[in-house]
């Protein structure tokens, strides 16, 4: 099984690198499905490495990629819940950050998880009550536990209504500081990232 890709990127789409491993002159160039902010970050002749999960089905090979070791294991553990395919999975790490999925689960907030395109309701209920022993947040993610959830769910909430999509607004939450707590404002800085 492929667990890591090492090269240089040579194409990006909006979900997948092509990455070239090996030399130019013997090189292989692998697609690699990655999350959105992952793809929109690396550029052409970037060096990247990625943990990778091989996705394998009848008629297809599918190599998954993650910049995180951390990502890559949600993602596997999402793969274990019934319902949830790698789309909607990668999907998911494209729409929230690892510590933001790991809260909600632990949280049992399945309406955050429910935002990301491809998972209703159900699924989202799914989800949590699979993951909630084996999402656990890790130590860095407990001080946020009190502020994150609550105020950028208000934040996400208020910034999808304006016709934002749900990455479009993970996005800007990820770029508005720790130490920004309160809703107002990180609303407030959350829109100043759209007019950069």
């Amino acid at each position: 099984m492929i667990r890591q890709v090492r090269g240089s990127v040579v194409a990006a789409g909006d979900n997948y690198l092509i990455v070239e491993a090996g030399d130019a002159a013997a090189g292989i160039g692998l697609r690699v499905f990655t999350p959105e902010p992952t793809a929109a970050r690396c550029l052409v002749g970037d060096p990247v490495g990625l943990h990778t999960h091989l996705h394998v089905r009848e008629n297809e090979l599918s190599l998954y990629g993650f910049e995180q070791q951390d990502e890559l294991a949600i993602f596997e553990a999402l793969l274990g819940v019934s319902g949830v395919g790698p789309k909607v999975a990668l999907a998911a790490l494209g729409a929230l950050t690892p510590e933001s999925l790991r809260l909600a689960v632990s949280n049992q907030e399945p309406g955050i998880l429910a935002r990301v395109p491809g998972i209703g309701k159900r699924t989202a209920e799914k989800v949590v009550v699979e993951l909630k022993d084996k999402l656990a947040p890790a130590e860095g993610d407990l001080a946020a536990l009190a502020t994150a959830p609550d105020a950028d769910a208000e934040v996400m909430e208020a910034l999808t209504s304006l016709g934002y999509s749900v990455v479009e607004a993970q996005r800007a939450l990820q770029q508005i500081p720790a130490d920004v707590t309160g809703v107002e404002e990180r609303l407030r800085l959350a829109l100043s990232r759209f007019g950069e």
